[in-house]
């Protein structure tokens, strides 16, 4: 079994950060020479690969020639069909002399609120951006504090992985950081699917209770690194279980949530909360002594 998980587990080792991209920040006459690292890690993931159901052999994708059949990743060009089966091959020192000055920099178009772009405009990819040399130190270090004097983000357009894209710049500790953004036409409004949520009034009473709520789970000190794929942990110990050949046991079932008044359910939810994070519960009246008193009032009237 230790020869067996050892294995595994050096297929989630994480390599060392390679560049994807090197250019220039630039904003009117100041240019930054940057180099950009993706932002997510790579390889401390599980991945499971596809297997024919009756003999277990492992499901290939190769890529064939109809002349010639499997062929080597470095055999392997790039072309453009202009004509029916005929094509012109461009090789990456030709796509590279193609870039302009003006492909090489991420070019700041304005400076804006940092609430200024919704998040659904968001890629979902972040590049870190680091000075490249020596000479981009101070331009960089005097971008990224004026960012944050300032608090702005910037607005950017660059080419990057073959195409024009625009940018949002934003600092993220001691670095700037690079999102890519969707454009405006690629993203769905809102108001698409507004209908489907018409207009529904909530009592002060259920407001007071779920502001009661978030005080109970608010915190100050958030540490995103507290959080972990807890899947891929229970995934990493099936793995290693069937390699030993144990039996998987099913996770202990839990409770069905009840479903019940929502007076009620807020009134238990602040009061779960509050004694998760030490802090007073902040409760109003539960919801049979608010009809109480609601039909005191109409009594009295």
């Amino acid at each position: 079994m230790d020869g067996a998980t050892g294995g595994f587990a050096s297929e989630v080792a994480l390599m060392a950060s390679r560049s994807v991209w090197k250019g220039f920040i630039r904003f009117s006459l100041v240019s930054v020479p940057v180099k950009a690292y993706t932002a997510t890690a790579s390889g401390g993931g599980i991945s499971l690969n596809q297997l024919h159901k009756g003999c277990g052999s492992r499901i290939n994708y190769k890529k064939t020639c109809p002349i010639h059949g499997e062929v080597k990743a470095d055999e392997i060009v790039s072309g453009y069909e202009y004509a029916d089966n005929q094509y012109v091959i461009i090789n990456p020192d030709e796509l590279e002399k193609l870039r302009t000055p003006k492909d090489r920099a991420i070019d700041i178009n304005a400076f804006i609120p940092q609430d200024a772009i919704d998040p659904a405009y968001y890629s979902g990819k972040t590049y870190y951006l680091v000075p490249d040399g020596p000479i981009g130190l101070k331009p960089y270090a005097l971008l990224h504090r004026t960012m944050i004097d300032q608090k702005r983000f910037a607005f950017a357009q660059v080419v990057f992985t073959g195409k024009e894209q625009i940018v949002l710049l934003r600092t993220i500790g001691g670095l700037i950081a690079m999102t890519p953004l969707s454009y405006a036409s690629e993203v769905k409004a809102p108001a698409e699917f507004e209908p489907e949520v018409p207009k529904v009034e909530v009592s002060p009473e259920e407001l007071k209770l779920a502001k009661s709520l978030t005080d109970a789970m608010t915190t100050d000190d958030f540490d995103m690194a507290a959080h972990k794929d807890l899947y891929s942990e229970r995934l990493h110990k099936l793995i290693e279980a069937k390699i030993a050949g144990q039996d998987v046991v099913a996770a202990p079932a839990e409770e069905s949530p009840q479903v019940i008044n929502l007076m009620e359910a807020l009134q238990k939810s602040v009061a779960a909360a509050a004694q998760k994070s030490g802090k007073p519960a902040k409760l109003v009246a539960s919801s049979s002594e608010v009809k109480a008193k609601e039909s005191r009032k109409r009594k009295s009237s």
